[in-house]
């Protein structure tokens, strides 16, 4: 009896240290969603959201003409419940891993078909799905943490926006009426 207490007292001992030493961090670039529903499909993006702090983003942090995550940790991912249009481009219904190519007056924004990455470190351009061109606008607030936001036009269609510092980079998703 007097062995089995030790037993237990030494297991719940070592639990315990074992959860004290166990931190917690927070992330630095925190984990979002966004949903919207357009037309009787549900477009889903997640997302890590990182922040300004200061540092120069566009050409700096994110430089141009090269792949970027469009966002931190995880590579960005949307998941449509049905297919869309977006840009007039047919996308099928699906989960994609999200990509832009930033550029001064232009950028390419990429769907992929390799929805779970982390980062762009293993992205694959033969895995695309689709590629659209899109125009950035500049804002007139400063935006801190990355953020995509989802404004419905109509019942069958939305703007998706990446907003960062003080850029913007907006396209049009469309939806079959039934």
């Amino acid at each position: 009896m007097k062995k089995n207490f030790f037993i237990f007292f030494f297991v719940l001992l070592t639990f315990a240290l074992f959860a004290q030493n166990k931190e917690e961090k927070v992330r630095l670039s925190p984990k979002a969603e966004v949903m919207q529903v357009v037309g009787f499909t549900e477009v889903r993006i997640i997302y890590s959201r990182p922040g300004v702090k200061g540092r120069e983003i566009w050409g700096g942090l994110v430089p141009y003409n090269q792949v970027w995550r469009a966002g931190a940790n995880e590579a960005t991912k949307f998941i449509f419940s049905t297919d869309v249009y977006i840009e007039g481009k047919l996308l099928k219904a699906g989960s994609y891993s999200f990509f832009a190519i930033p550029g001064k007056n232009e950028w390419t924004l990429i769907f992929n078909k390799v929805a779970d990455q982390w980062g762009a470190f293993e992205y694959n351009e033969a895995q695309d799905a689709l590629r659209i061109k899109v125009k950035p606008e500049k804002s007139i607030t400063h935006q801190e943490w990355l953020t995509y936001t989802i404004t419905k036009t109509s019942d069958y269609s939305a703007v998706v926006r990446l907003e960062w510092e003080k850029l913007k980079v907006p396209f049009k998703i469309e939806v079959k009426q039934i």
